[in-house]
C-alpha cells in the first residue's frame, strides 16, 4: 500500500492528513514534509491519523522528533483520527496522551505536499 501526506495551512499552523501505511520506508515523506514546515516558521501541527491504517516504530518516532521540534520553537504536534491498529499502537505505547490523541477531525482543503 502506499503512503501519501496532505496538508493545508490552518489558524497559523498546519493540517496534515496522512493516508496509508507509514514504515521505514514511507517514512522520509513524512519527516520531508515536516522538516520543510518547521523551516517555514510553522510549528503548530494537527496530524489526521484517520485514513492511516499501519504505523511502525519510524512512524512513531518521526512523530515524536516532530513533537520536540515544534515544542523546542514553542509550538507542538497533535494527533487526532486514529483507530485500530494506529490507535492501539499510540496507547500502548502512550503516545495518545503524550501528543493529546483525540477522536476528533476537520477537514480543510489539502494540498499534495510534494
Amino acid at each position: 500500500m502506499s503512503f501519501t501526506v496532505t496538508y493545508a495551512e490552518r489558524d497559523g499552523g498546519a493540517y496534515l492528513r496522512l493516508a496509508g501505511e507509514l514504515d521505514m520506508s514511507t517514512v522520509p515523506e513524512l519527516t520531508a514534509v515536516l522538516d520543510r514546515l518547521a523551516a517555514a516558521g510553522t510549528y503548530r501541527l494537527l496530524l489526521d491519523l484517520a485514513e492511516l491504517t499501519f504505523c511502525d516504530s519510524t512512524g512513531i518516532a518521526a512523530f515524536v522528533r516532530g513533537d520536540n521540534q515544534a515544542s523546542a520553537a514553542g509550538g507542538w504536534l497533535r494527533l487526532t483520527g486514529a483507530s485500530g491498529r494506529v490507535d492501539r499502537v499510540l496507547q500502548v505505547t502512550g503516545l495518545a496522551d503524550v501528543l493529546r490523541h483525540a477522536a476528533d477531525t476537520a477537514d480543510p482543503r489539502t494540498r499534495t505536499a510534494g
